[in-house]
């Protein structure tokens, strides 16, 4: 299951160095809503392999919007080691994620 991050929880789980996988949604958005369930899948999916995923509401939590220059939604964020790796914007299928993730893992 995709954690619920807040600035705080997100910036912990950065900070780690662990593979970090990011949604950045917002409840008004329908495309971030179809999403949704695709991240999902791919917590479930990954959580075996020490991946954190987690969703990161836009309007509840900013400054890390900000930090990482998130303009579109849904934009996922892909961290290894405390810094961005990777991204993808829009909607997007579940192995267009995994195209973005699985080089972190190796």
């Amino acid at each position: 299951m995709a954690i619920q991050f807040n600035d705080q929880t997100a910036k912990e789980a950065i900070a780690s160095g662990k593979v970090v996988v990011i949604d950045f949604w917002a409840t008004w958005c329908g495309p971030c809503i179809k999403l949704g369930p695709v991240v999902e899948e791919l917590a479930e999916k990954y959580a075996d392999r020490g991946v954190v995923v987690g969703k990161l509401n836009i309007d509840e939590d900013s400054e890390i919007v900000a930090e990482n220059r998130v303009r579109n939604i849904p934009t996922v964020l892909f961290f290894k080691d405390g810094e961005v790796k990777d991204r993808s914007v829009g909607l997007v299928k579940l192995s267009d994620l995994e195209a973005h993730l699985l080089p972190l893992l190796g």
